[in-house]
């Protein structure tokens, strides 16, 4: 996602506002935070969230080095500059947590997300599913004589436009795995 994405309807005002070079335009920021896989851990993250109000705009969660027993956490969140600092100033006073990373703001990232959609219909609205899907290099994973249930990767914004074309088509149900993201380069 873009890091200027700016959320729409945003007036949010704080009286905490003391550093002035901060901007109050709302962004999206991705992060990754390396965790010990222990129970717990992803409650107690998810808690520093919903403890201050703060929105998870997507969140993925899997064990990434089975012998370091770590887990890799993506969060897609939401806010001003001073919120996403006082995001990763907090993720990183939780014990198990071993690293927090803003790729946004440590430069491009590569983010992908699976989604499953399954839509209905007939006649020409099936051909046109079929079109698109084809446009989108998106897979045929079930059929029946009245469905189709497509799979399909890229960005939120490719899942997002697909789903609005499948929409008039006979969109009945998505799946939508959330982002998992990698920053670009050697490190």
């Amino acid at each position: 996602m873009s890091p200027l994405k700016i959320k729409k309807g945003s007036t949010s005002h704080s009286a905490y506002n003391l550093r002035a070079n901060y901007s109050d335009v709302e962004e999206w920021h991705t992060l990754a935070v390396l965790v010990e896989n222990e129970p717990g851990v992803l409650a107690r993250v998810i808690g520093l969230f919903s403890g201050r109000g703060y929105n998870i705009e997507s969140l993925t969660v899997a064990e990434v080095d089975h012998l370091g027993h770590l887990s890799r956490i993506t969060i897609v969140t939401v806010g001003t500059p001073q919120v996403i600092e006082q995001i990763k100033a907090q993720l990183g006073r939780i014990v198990p947590v071993h690293k927090v990373h803003d790729l946004t703001a440590e430069g491009r990232a590569v983010e992908r997300e699976l989604a499953l959609f399954k839509v209905a219909g007939k006649g020409d609205a099936r051909i046109e599913a079929l079109r698109l899907a084809e446009i989108f290099r998106a897979n045929v994973v079930d059929s029946t004589l009245g469905s189709f249930v497509f799979e399909i990767t890229g960005t939120p914004e490719k899942i997002d436009a697909f789903a609005e074309l499948m929409q008039p088509l006979g969109l009945v149900e998505v799946a939508r795995t959330g982002v998992a993201a990698l920053g670009r380069g050697a490190e």
